[in-house]
């Protein structure tokens, strides 16, 4: 009975034993197929976050197309720009904000040049003109051309050109110079000079004068302007004659010369008659042009060209009744003197730009038209008025200290550069405030 239990006992405890054993065997089973499940889970979940695109903020910035504003090659008057190295005188036009007609303060972001300038213009396109560019400044706006009455940039831009002109230079040379005409740009805002030569009078080119000294003159003017940022015009500055078509053979040799010389210079203006007078009528002068513009279009082909009118460029209203055809780029000069020259000029003006002619004030002054007497700035001041509103360019007359009404420098200052108000007569302080 003992042996019995005995030999029971010990089989049901090897059976438990034996039972214990595949119990530990299955639970290490089923915790290795769950550790397995969780890392291949885990190996899965890293795959699918390897496969996310990675953002590198650097290589978006690379691929965003460059805000730099485009340089312009109309920033350096005269030829090719484009070789132009540093240090010259466009640099610092460069620096201005100028070089681009339409040229912001960089505090003006938020508004595009171009849209102001439409929104401007809108309001005078409906009787045929357009608001000019700012004609508080000093820009350069490259090569320019006449569309309707309005001179105009490359961009289709109205233009408006401010500026100086010499006395004859037989008379007064020293003040063609490059600091003068330096300081004109820089510190008056003038962008164009326009160089006067005599063509009749004492020392005149066609009556005895220096031809070669003449020549060289304009020739320096011209690259002196050019250096400066500015237009220039070449004035064959006919007055005592009359008639320009009294020396038109010199005027032919002239302007075949100076539009060879400065073929590729895009800042020229060519004036080819300064104020016909005498009983010389519309029908002279014209066939006089038709004669001097292909001249100078054989090598300046789109040079813009100014074309006096009778009665010391008062009746631009002929003109307008029988404009010269088939040539573009022609504008005709109106001259003013602000004391005897009132609203019945100022009429004749409109009348002549609202019947297509584009014109172009190429002299004036704030006296009496002998140059000198009585000086009248209310008289003045609605004229830069007018023509501000019209976008005509205009051109004080003079650059000197002769001792008359007109000259800009008082007759006792003696300098050729570095003016200050304190040299200037009445007209040079009335001109300097005005374009500043």
């Amino acid at each position: 009975m003992n042996k019995r239990f005995i030999l029971t006992t010990a089989v049901v405890l090897i059976l438990g034993i034996l039972i214990g054993f595949g119990a530990a065997a299955f639970y290490m089973t089923e915790k290795r197929g769950d550790a397995a499940a969780s890392q291949a889970g885990m190996a899965e979940a890293s795959a699918e976050l390897s496969t996310e695109p990675v953002t590198e903020p650097s290589t978006e910035l690379s691929t965003e197309p460059s805000t730099e504003p485009v340089t312009e090659t109309a920033g350096k008057p005269g030829a090719k720009p484009s070789t132009e190295t540093a240090g010259k005188p466009d640099d610092k036009l460069s620096t201005e904000t100028a070089g681009k007609p339409d040229a912001k303060p960089s505090t003006e972001t938020e508004e595009k040049p171009d849209d102001k300038l439409s929104t401007e213009t809108a309001a005078l396109e409906t009787e045929g003109r357009k608001k000019a560019n700012s004609p508080s400044g000093n820009s350069y706006y490259g090569a320019l051309h006449v569309n309707g009455t309005q001179l105009e940039d490359g961009e289709g831009r109205p233009v408006q050109l401010r500026g100086i002109s010499t006395h004859g230079l037989a008379w007064f040379p020293e003040y063609v110079n490059e600091a003068m005409i330096r300081q004109l740009h820089d510190e008056w805002n003038a962008n164009i000079f326009r160089l006067a030569m005599y063509t009749a009078e004492s020392g005149g080119y066609c009556t005895g004068g220096d031809k070669s000294q003449l020549k060289q003159l304009v020739k320096d003017g011209v690259q002196y302007a050019t250096d400066a940022g500015m237009y220039v015009i070449i004035d064959w500055h006919i007055l005592s004659d009359g008639n320009p078509n009294q020396y038109k053979s010199e005027a032919k040799d002239f302007f075949e010369e100076m539009s060879q010389t400065f073929a590729s210079y895009e800042n020229v203006l060519y004036e080819i008659c300064n104020e016909p007078n005498g009983g010389t009528g519309w029908g002279d002068v014209k066939a006089y042009a038709e004669e001097i513009i292909p001249v100078i279009r054989k090598n300046a082909p789109e040079a813009v060209i100014l074309v006096g009118t009778p009665n010391w460029c008062q009746f631009v209203d002929q003109a307008a009744k029988d404009p010269i055809t088939g040539y573009d780029n022609i504008m005709y000069t109106l001259h003013f003197y602000a004391a005897t020259h009132t609203d019945a000029l100022r009429n004749t003006m409109v009348s002549a730009i609202n019947a297509g002619l584009p014109v172009f004030v190429s002299e004036y002054g704030i006296c009496d038209a002998s140059g000198n007497g009585r000086i009248d700035e209310e008289q003045a001041n609605k004229w830069v008025s007018l023509l501000n509103e019209y976008g005509v360019s205009y051109v004080l007359w003079s650059l000197c200290n002769k001792n008359e009404a007109a000259s800009i420098i008082d007759s006792s200052c003696s300098k050729t550069s570095g003016l200050t108000e304190a040299d200037l007569a009445a007209s040079g302080k009335w001109v300097y405030h005005m374009l500043t």
